[in-house]
Formats: structure tokens, C-alpha cells, sequence
């Protein structure tokens, strides 16, 4: 029964990642052995499970039927599995957490030091991205995303919400002035994303309704970037309170036109994410539980 639920394993994984070649690179086996396992699950049901091209793997319509099934009882069994540890243990083992750079550094990094002392037994890595990953091929268990979810295969949990903000620092301010209108913002330095017109759509009466994204005199494609250069003096930008708490309350940088901001907006949105097909570990339950109460958003 062992080898059955290895070859089904094998089978989802190349479903998941695409590919014979892909899955043996994530599970780290040789090729022939996820080949074989899944001419093994053909021949054991006499049905073809899935259509071959040299460029890609899709399932046939049989082969769909039974690996939503396959699926579900995977997901059964690792939570029966889990279940049966939890009882005799508290929870250990790895726990691979992604986050971007920002909400990495000012969220997750201050509570490393408790966490670690209340679950020792938890081994974690902690992968900092300011792009959006994959989670099977980054081989990462949960990560925290700012804004909406997009990717139905996804479980997500919220963790709450952070209000967009526009700062500036006061050098800035004291050179060019304090814009007191959305108008008045075309007449200064903004900083903004590269290649994320989301991003720089900013969530401000007036600009919004005109739905036209600012075009910023200085760009970056990272969050902590982007805070550095603000408070270096660099120009106005739209950050998350999550990351810029300290400096408001510190006074290196400054907020502006708050009463202007629409709220709620979808980029105010933090979440945890994790596959759907995955039972929730107790690794992935105890880090959420954890950090959730304790996150200064």
C-alpha cells in the first residue's frame, strides 16, 4: 500500500508542476521513477490518465475525475496522519515561510525570537521575495500576501488589513512644500513601482475617480526600497502601515492628506496562503496562530 500512495503522489505532482521532468526536480528523484510510477497507475486501472506532448502534460477527462479524488483522499490521509502525530507531540519538523522583503523585516523578524522559544521544535527558513512565488516550486509551506488573492487554488487566511499612507519626510516637506489637494500632487516628486500599474493606482479622492495610475519621477521594484528612499527626502509615496508604523510615530516621515484616502481598498488586505489540496499542518496552524494576534498592522 506504501508504493500505491507514493505513485499517487507522483501523479498529482506532475499535474501540479506540470511536467515528468518538473516533479522529479521538486520531489528531487530521477525522472524514470515518476514515469514509472505513473504507467504503473495506467495499466493498474486500464485508462489513460494523462494526455502526452513533447511540450506539455494534460490530464484526460478520466484522468481529471480521478485525480480530484486522488486528491481529496491525499488531504485525508496526511490529516489523519498529522492528527495521529499531534496527539503524541507538539509540532515540529520544517516550516518553509515567504513573505515580501517589507512585511518580512518590520512583521515577521521581531517575533521570530518568542516564537522560536515557544516551538523549538519547529526548524524555520524564511524566504523574503518581493515577487509573487510558486508555492510547490519554491517548496514553500505558507506565505504572507499583501492585497487580493487571485489564484483559486489557494487557501487563504486573513490576518488582517493595513491602511494604505501617503508620507513624505519632513526634509522633503520643508523643501517642496506640503501638497494639501490630490490636484496639488501633480506638482511634486512621487515615487512609485516598476512594472505594477496596480501598485501605483493610489487610493486617493480624486485620483481614483479619474482612474489613472500617478506617474512617479523615481521607481523601484521594492517596498523597503522604496520607504529608504522616502525618508531619504526622495519624494511622496503610498505605503503600507505595516512597514512605516515606527517612522510615522519616530517623525521620519510624515503623513499626508489622510482624510482623503479610501478605505477599505483590496491592497489593505494581508493573508496567509496555502495550498487547498494541503491538509493544514500543525506547523502552519501554530506559526498563524502566533503571529496573527501579534502582528502590528
Amino acid at each position: 500500500m506504501k508504493s500505491r500512495t507514493e505513485d499517487l503522489e507522483l501523479l498529482v505532482a506532475v499535474i501540479d508542476s506540470g511536467g515528468f521532468s518538473a516533479a522529479a526536480r521538486q520531489l528531487d528523484v530521477p525522472v524514470a521513477r515518476v514515469s514509472r510510477a505513473v504507467q504503473r497507475l495506467e495499466r493498474q486501472l486500464d485508462t489513460p490518465l494523462l494526455n502526452r506532448t513533447t511540450r506539455s502534460v494534460t490530464l484526460t477527462s478520466e484522468g481529471r475525475v480521478f485525480v480530484e479524488q486522488v486528491r481529496e483522499g491525499l488531504g485525508r490521509l496526511a490529516e489523519a496522519e498529522e492528527a495521529m502525530r499531534l496527539s503524541r507531540e507538539r509540532p515540529s519538523g520544517p516550516l518553509r515561510v515567504d513573505a515580501a522583503t517589507p512585511f518580512m523585516l518590520h512583521q515577521l523578524v521581531p517575533l521570530v525570537g518568542d516564537f522560536r522559544a515557544c516551538y523549538p521544535s519547529i526548524e524555520l527558513e524564511l524566504s523574503a521575495s518581493d515577487d509573487i512565488i510558486n508555492l510547490l516550486e519554491q517548496r514553500t509551506d505558507v506565505a504572507i500576501r499583501i492585497g487580493g488573492l487571485e489564484d483559486s487554488t489557494l487557501h487563504a487566511r486573513p490576518l488582517g488589513r493595513s491602511p494604505l499612507q501617503l508620507v513624505a519626510s519632513p526634509r522633503y516637506l520643508e523643501c517642496h512644500g506640503i501638497p494639501v489637494s490630490p490636484a496639488a500632487l501633480r506638482d511634486h516628486r512621487l515615487l512609485g513601482f516598476m512594472n505594477a500599474d496596480n501598485l501605483n493606482r493610489w487610493p486617493v479622492e480624486g485620483l481614483s475617480r479619474e482612474g489613472a495610475n500617478i506617474r512617479p519621477q523615481l521607481s523601484t521594484s521594492s517596498g523597503e526600497v522604496m520607504r529608504q528612499l522616502c525618508m531619504a527626502g526622495e519624494g511622496i509615496a503610498c505605503l503600507s502601515r505595516f512597514m512605516i508604523r515606527d517612522d510615522l510615530i519616530q517623525g521620519r516621515l510624515v503623513s499626508l492628506m489622510a482624510d482623503r484616502i479610501i478605505s477599505p481598498d483590496p491592497r489593505e488586505q494581508v493573508q496567509a496562503v496555502y495550498y487547498r489540496n494541503t491538509a493544514l499542518s500543525s506547523r502552519i496552524g501554530a506559526f498563524l496562530d502566533f503571529i496573527a494576534p501579534r502582528l502590528t498592522l
